[in-house]
């Protein structure tokens, strides 16, 4: 009921993340930030099915969710791999780029979510495979899912460290014991492997292509190297996002993305030889900081603007995070835009990092192609 609804979001506190026990015409999921939105969205979904609950969970900010696959006899559990999103949670799982093994979490974090691996397969008795999903923030660890079953990661984490969990999975089920399949612990790869979502926003024009809670892609594309740069340099090429080695990139930083972060990030690029534009807001701030950058209209505040640059080819690379709870017109045209005719478009300050890490390296480094088992030597 709208009463209920309010008053555990009251009581959990904004932002919530809310979502139908079925599909809502399109929101299926949905992150709430004020009782005006909540009642908007429960007045879709009371009207769409008043027999159907709604489920809401306190929302996470700026968190760091990881994925962990595990296999388990019974008796013995071994961790296939711990893998970092790139972006924050609230992008759906299967739309986040993910990284093996994790690079911003600290070896501590990374123990303690081990033991609860373990000790949540154990104690729900699981033979066979789990996916756990955790959230840390603050140095605080939080399981978000625990789901008894094999997941869509299990593919990218065999390839990524030789291991076939699939077929260990399968024949513990039947009866085996891991140490008898030679399996008695967890690889972990020298090299870094990056998992990319691939949409197809193509195909939908019109769409905005903003990353959210609900998924979106529509396949995966995997990328190998010594270093995280590479590798996701990678991905990026693999999912159709060929990112520049020159010429102009473009800004519009949403408040709290404003930070030391995306200061790094701008000048990083600036140094490498990129000219940078930026709407008013973002554009005060880099010069404020030292950074330069040629400011650029709005759509809305007249032509030549932004949407006319990326047409006109005048922009390779589009950084666009987005500004509130509800996309603005200006934003939603910038990155459609971008979208058609083929700019790489970046939508959270994660992935802008990973970015440009990844552009520093292919103006370091050559490509380099080597098969997966040149990698992991199986």
């Amino acid at each position: 009921s709208y009463e209920e609804a309010f008053h555990l979001a009251r009581q959990i506190g904004y932002p919530v993340i809310v979502r139908p026990s079925y599909v809502l015409g399109g929101r299926a999921m949905e992150i709430i930030y004020d009782e005006a939105d909540l009642k908007h969205f429960m007045t879709c979904a009371v009207d769409a099915s008043p027999k159907h609950p709604v489920l809401i969970d306190k929302f996470l900010e700026d968190a760091i969710e990881l994925d962990v696959d595990a296999v388990s006899d019974g008796e013995n559990i071994v961790i296939g791999a711990i893998m970092e999103h790139i972006e924050e949670a609230g992008v759906h799982s299967g739309d986040s780029a993910c990284v093996i093994p994790p690079q911003t979490v600290s070896k501590e974090l990374l123990t303690e979510i081990e033991s609860q691996t373990r000790a949540l397969t154990k104690g729900l008795e699981v033979i066979g495979l789990t996916n756990i999903q955790f959230a840390v923030r603050d140095s605080e660890v939080y399981v978000l899912e625990v789901n008894p079953r094999a997941s869509r990661t299990i593919p990218f984490v065999s390839k990524a460290t030789g291991v076939p969990l699939a077929k260990y999975a399968m024949k513990v089920m039947l009866g085996d014991k891991l140490p008898d399949l030679g399996l008695t612990g967890q690889v972990k790869p020298k090299h870094v492997c990056v998992k990319e979502a691939v949409f197809p926003f193509t195909r939908f024009p019109g769409i905005d292509t903003l990353l959210s809670p609900e998924m979106k892609s529509t396949g995966e594309v995997m990328g190998i190297a010594e270093d995280f740069g590479m590798a996701f340099a990678k991905a990026q090429m693999a999912a159709g996002q060929i990112l520049p080695g020159r010429g102009t990139i473009f800004f519009s930083l949403c408040d709290r993305d404003k930070t030391a972060h995306s200061l790094e990030v701008a000048r990083c690029l600036e140094n490498l030889g990129f000219a940078l534009c930026a709407t008013e807001g973002t554009c005060n701030w880099f010069n404020k900081n030292g950074i330069k950058a040629a400011r650029v209209n709005k759509v809305r505040e007249g032509r030549p603007h932004i949407v006319d640059k990326i047409i006109d080819a005048e922009v390779e690379l589009v950084i666009n995070t987005p500004s509130g709870k509800h996309p603005r017109e200006d934003e939603v045209a910038i990155r459609r835009t971008a979208w058609a005719q083929g700019v790489p478009t970046i939508t959270t300050l994660q992935g802008a990092i990973a970015t440009a890490k990844a552009i520093v390296k292919t103006r370091d480094e050559e490509l380099s192609v080597r098969s997966i088992q040149e990698y992991t030597g199986k």
